[in-house]
């Protein structure tokens, strides 16, 4: 694997058209000031150990040892060693209703905000276990696999909207059964899925797939955001309506959701704008038998910058003995002799 140690550092690579550019205008007001002392061919004849060439090799090789320079400054690196990283801990899997109905005012700005903000905290408090993220309404798709990476997770969180799933609707089933799937094969413990959701949905499929889902050893807690008396949704600034123009209310259902967690000894929360739901639940992780997680690493980078800086203290010693004059004693060696 390579890496650069300090990539940032690469943008001073923007300074070397510049430097060339320099040096082409400096070189443009030399020429000009000699013009201005004779005819630039009698002046020419009268200094004829002078080369241009051999001043162009030299701006040359001063500008690739400052490219060179900085290369080495971002210390590039090759990774040498893998080394497997083993430790006790959970896969969970954030399964998150983003349909029209989550963007429903009865929590503060709204359900999918009050979601996001949920999730990104429960990731920072997170340190060993696994997470992933599936998103669904009318059908269901894995926004981020297993991984151990938080800062992609909240990253991935602070995505979720209505606009990442096509098909509006509430397919629990779907949903349910696309995370089961997801979980890696590693071991049948230490798993445990969250969907939260409004639970808008008359779903026998979804009690089954939460059936097969216990029989893998996952256990599904549900947090049910809204309340039962329910909200307009607003789209735009605009509320929507239903063929009889009357404004559509969502409300939550929690007895799908209740039977889900039953299903799946799991368990159920209501949130509220003063108590999400997810800190009851990280609770339960201790009571959750932990399974063991592995996974590869580079321990040890090999720094490479050595060799560039070699090359480039060779350029800069050849640009530094390389006259711009030449020297009368070697003209018949001279490899610059212009034509």
């Amino acid at each position: 694997m390579f890496r650069f140690a300090n990539p940032h550092i690469l943008w001073l690579l923007l300074a070397i058209p510049a430097m060339v550019l320099t040096l082409i205008v400096l070189a443009r007001l030399r020429r000009r000031s000699l013009a201005r002392f004779g005819n630039p061919e009698l002046l020419r004849e009268l200094m004829p150990d002078v080369s241009r060439a051999r001043v162009h090799l030299k701006s040359a090789l001063f500008i690739c040892a400052v490219t060179l320079v900085i290369f080495a400054a971002a210390r590039p690196q090759f990774g040498s060693k893998l080394r497997e990283e083993k430790a006790k801990g959970i896969e969970m899997m954030l399964v998150v209703d983003v349909s029209n109905s989550m963007l429903a005012e009865d929590f503060a700005p709204n359900r999918l905000e009050r979601t996001r903000y949920a999730i990104d905290k429960l990731f920072s408090s997170l340190k060993q276990d696994r997470v992933g993220l599936v998103v669904f309404a009318g059908e269901a798709k894995v926004q981020l696999p297993i991984t151990t990476d938080y800062r992609m997770a909240r990253s991935f969180t602070k995505r979720l909207s209505p606009s990442l799933v096509s098909v509006q609707g509430t397919d629990l089933g779907e949903a349910i059964s696309l995370a089961t799937m997801s979980f890696s094969q590693q071991s049948s413990t230490g798993r445990m899925m969250i969907l939260i959701t409004d639970g808008e949905a008359h779903d026998s499929a979804a009690l089954e797939a939460a059936r097969r889902a216990a029989e893998q050893g996952i256990r599904i807690f549900a947090i049910g955001i809204g309340t039962p008396e329910g909200a307009p949704i607003k789209i735009d600034g605009n509320f929507i309506k239903d063929e009889n123009d009357e404004m559509v209310v969502s409300r939550l259902n929690e007895q799908i959701l209740q039977q889900i967690a039953e299903t799946s000894e799991g368990g159920y929360i209501r949130a509220s704008n003063a108590a999400f739901g997810l800190d009851e639940i990280v609770g339960e992780i201790d009571k959750i038998e932990q399974g063991e997680l592995s996974s590869l690493r580079f321990e040890e980078y090999n720094e490479q910058f050595v060799w560039i800086v070699a090359a480039a203290a060779a350029l800069l010693l050849l640009e530094s003995l390389l006259l711009a004059r030449r020297n009368p004693r070697l003209r018949r060696f001279n490899i610059f002799r212009e034509q």
